[in-house]
């Protein structure tokens, strides 16, 4: 029974990242407290892209509870654009690089609270 179980768990896992979902491996609370103290500012407190800085900023923040656009996003693209910046990615160069803020454990935990937005 047991080996049945890792077979469906090491399946279900296989089929997940083939089709490109993520499975979020980061703390939520930990998250929302280094998003609300880092990235709220421009991205607002509910990642709407309605923070006090947004009103300054041309282009404006993304909305990271669009559904779509979340689910789209691979953690690897997350994880860079929140390390070096939006230049790293081809997006707003406003957006600055956190990567000597935060210690990856910390942006695994943006990323698990970024995907929690997007639902």
């Amino acid at each position: 029974m047991k080996r049945m179980v890792l077979k469906a768990t090491v399946m279900i896992l296989t089929i997940a990242l083939a089709f490109g979902m993520v499975i979020a491996a980061g703390d939520l609370a930990k998250g929302k407290a280094s998003f609300d103290q880092i990235c709220a500012s421009c991205h607002g407190t509910s990642g709407k892209g309605d923070g006090a800085a947004a009103a300054a900023l041309s282009p404006k923040p993304r909305d990271l509870t669009d559904k779509k656009y979340v689910s789209d996003l691979k953690d690897d693209y997350i994880k860079k654009i929140v390390k070096e910046g939006g230049q790293a990615v081809g997006k707003s160069p406003l957006m600055p690089p956190m990567g000597s803020a935060l210690k990856d454990a910390d942006i695994e935990n943006i990323i698990a609270y970024v995907r929690s937005l997007g639902k």
